[in-house]
């Protein structure tokens, strides 16, 4: 695609590169039958949100899967990742896509009854990209104009990036940093949704009870136990509700969630526990799915730790000694069944433009010699007495098995003490990280956002997301990694971008920020009196199409 291609053209190119990452197809059973509760409502699996539903603060998936459905965007996408205009009437970009204009469509309203507008859009963005008000998704503004400014001390939070502009209530201009031809693309993610002007008078209280413009509207929230969604009557989107609500439950076990989907007392769960993956598919109780999906697993090391800092050899060492020092084949066959697949890159094979030939790739095979090597190398740098490491994870959310494997393979390939280090739940793992308390590997991963390396990489691994500013949770910063994700997203053409991308990945395979594990399948199961069980191209259930 050419930069100067009209939004037309944009969408084309972003619907071939999606269809890339889908896994279509729905599950077998699809009988009428009880279902695991009353009504048209579908109950499913969930862990306690992070965070308040505000948008620009969710960055988990635990508030991102009721975010998705309370809050209608610019774009949605569809199953397999393919984008059309939603709230937007037209995206339409200038000669070199460095300035894009916007026009949304009439009609749409927030559940509180007020207009989505233009500057519901532009306010919304520069509240999360204001520094002042530490939303986690502010990394994602940083390509546009202005945002370096709301990264200032002293800042009141009510500050506008300078890069938008609104024309009329239906019109708002986006002038961005340099050219990006992902931008229509990145406007379908939840940080980019719009907030009516309530959100501003008390942005803590939205978040417990927010107001949105999605498929569905909110109910309740009962924490620790159910966040309650009911059909949004006003909805206008391309989505809209075949039920009549999803009531998210929230559990701390995933075998318990399993044994409800048995029972009928629970509708769809986007995993299965470690012991029920050698099975489930095969579970008359259950309707199953397992397909190709988008999901990557790894662990994170905070770049500044002693002995394991990045920007020096001896950390670079000891990275990729610990990479090579993981049994991936004999995980995934063993503890995981089939399910998942060993990591060859930072992505994963849905990604337009993915590949397993990148130069460095070896430190994600499993060569306990070589990485005896490494790690001698390493000692020879900076000797390290009784060396050690924990790997920190969630232990709701059925990893205990996974990490206890990674890190006895660790322990007898290195001989050093290699430990778990399990926190109760999903919710004080994911502070633990975002407060940066914990001294060791911890758990991460990445979900897409939306259909384009960019995502994997920029808010993974850049500099602008450091800092508690995106999801770059480790804080690793590498100037010449920016330089070449920049150069990618100005490119002229999908080709020219992905060279740039893989040019920017073999800088990780070197440094290792997070170390990549296993491609997560898209696999789930539903209870058996559901109907329109599907998992999308982030390995979520398509909510919004089910029904019993």
């Amino acid at each position: 695609m050419k930069r100067g291609s009209k939004l037309t053209a944009v969408f084309a190119t972003a619907a071939s590169i999606a269809m890339l990452l889908g896994a279509c197809g729905s599950s077998g059973n699809n009988t009428a039958q009880s279902g695991a509760a009353g009504g048209n409502i579908i109950t499913a699996y969930e862990s306690e949100p992070q965070n308040p539903l505000i948008p620009g603060n969710t960055n988990e998936v635990g508030g991102g899967k009721p975010g998705d459905l309370l809050f209608a965007r610019l774009v949605s996408f569809d199953a397999k990742g393919n984008a059309s205009n939603e709230v937007a009437e037209s995206i339409t970009p200038n000669e070199d896509s460095s300035v894009y204009t916007i026009k949304i469509k009439d009609g749409w309203k927030f559940t509180d009854g007020t207009p989505v507008t233009a500057e519901s859009f532009t306010k919304a963005w520069s509240y999360v990209a204001n520094a002042a008000n530490a939303q986690k998704c502010s990394s994602f503004f940083s390509v546009i104009k202005g945002y370096d400014e709301l990264q200032a001390d002293g800042l009141k939070g009510n500050e506008q990036l300078s890069g938008l502009k609104v024309i009329d209530d239906k019109t708002f201009e986006v002038t961005l940093t340099s050219p990006n031809s992902v931008f229509p693309i990145m406007v379908g993610y939840l940080a980019f949704a719009p907030l009516p002007e309530s959100f501003y008078k008390d942005p803590k209280a939205f978040g417990e009870a927010p107001v949105g413009n999605g498929q569905y509207k909110f109910k309740s929230w009962k924490h620790g136990d159910n966040i309650q969604l009911v059909k949004n009557p006003d909805y206008k989107g391309n989505k809209p509700a075949k039920n009549d609500g999803v009531t998210f439950k929230i559990y701390t076990d995933d075998s318990a969630a399993y044994s409800d989907i048995q029972a009928g007392n629970l509708d769809v769960m986007e995993s299965v526990p470690t012991s029920a993956t050698k099975t489930f598919q095969n579970d008359s109780k259950v309707q199953a799915y397992n397909e190709a999906g988008s999901v990557i697993q790894q662990f994170t090391i905070p770049s500044a730790m002693e002995h394991w800092n990045n920007s020096t050899e001896e950390g670079q060492l000891r990275r990729q000694a610990l990479s090579m020092a993981i049994d991936r084949e004999s995980i995934t066959k063993k503890v995981l069944n089939g399910t998942q697949s060993p990591a060859k890159d930072f992505t994963s094979p849905m990604t337009p433009g993915w590949t397993d030939k990148l130069k460095g790739v070896d430190v994600l095979s499993y060569n306990p010699d070589k990485a005896k090597e490494l790690w001698q190398k390493a000692d020879a740098i900076s000797k390290w007495d009784n060396p050690s490491i924990s790997f920190a994870f969630n232990a709701d959310g059925g990893h205990q098995a996974i990490y206890e494997a990674v890190a006895n393979s660790v322990k007898n390939a290195l001989g050093i003490n290699a430990t778990t280090n399990p926190m109760p739940t999903f919710q004080e793992f994911r502070q633990a990280v975002s407060d940066r308390k914990i001294q060791g590997a911890f758990r991460s991963g990445w979900q897409a956002d939306y259909p384009s390396a960019e995502n994997y990489l920029v808010q993974q691994f850049d500099s602008s997301a450091a800092d508690g500013k995106g999801s770059n949770d480790g804080d690793y910063k590498n100037s010449e990694f920016d330089g070449l994700i920049d150069e990618a997203v100005k490119a002229s053409s999908t080709d020219e971008a992905n060279k740039y991308f893989s040019q920017a990945q073999e800088i990780l395979l070197r440094d290792l920020p997070s170390i990549p594990l296993f491609y997560m399948n898209a696999y789930g199961v539903a209870a058996t009196g559901v109907k329109g069980f599907e998992l999308n191209w982030q390995n979520n259930p398509e909510y919004e199409e089910m029904s019993k």
